[in-house]
């Protein structure tokens, strides 16, 4: 039996005492979590991140350390056939920060500023988001 997973990998981009989270739409849901997205085949997980950031953003980031990868069961939100799994890693850019659109390049998304002074769990929609949030922000 063949058991798919998704792999995920996110950016904690945090400027000035606050955090760039991503607001979207998909699938009829609409969800709050960390700037990312889905490894792509033939990709390395920073490469992943660097071109999820400038696809969504216009924004060109460096990948810095790496903050947590999922040690615990995730069934994904949209399929019950896949499991999650996350990375998340920090992240830093030299560009103009605030030049980020309110609204994505892509369809559905937009971003939005949060100071780590207000930023709780319940900022994030997802349990893995939540958990980082938690264990490595706040």
């Amino acid at each position: 039996m063949s058991f798919p997973f998704n792999v995920r990998v996110y950016g904690i981009l945090v400027i000035e005492n606050s955090v760039l989270l991503s607001k979207e739409k998909y699938a009829g849901r609409t969800f709050t979590k960390f700037p990312g997205g889905a490894l792509e085949f033939g990709e390395g997980l920073r490469e992943a991140l660097e071109r999820e950031f400038l696809e969504e953003t216009g924004l060109r980031v460096k990948t810095g350390k790496h903050l947590y990868t999922t040690d615990f069961f995730q069934e994904s939100a949209f399929n019950a056939d896949h499991q999650i799994l996350s990375i998340y890693y920090e992240v830093m850019t030299n560009g103009d920060f605030k030049a980020i659109p309110i609204k994505s390049l892509e369809e559905n998304q937009e971003f939005f500023w949060v100071s780590m002074k207000e930023l709780r769990t319940d900022n994030l929609t997802f349990p893995i988001d939540q958990y980082v949030c938690r264990n490595f922000l706040i």
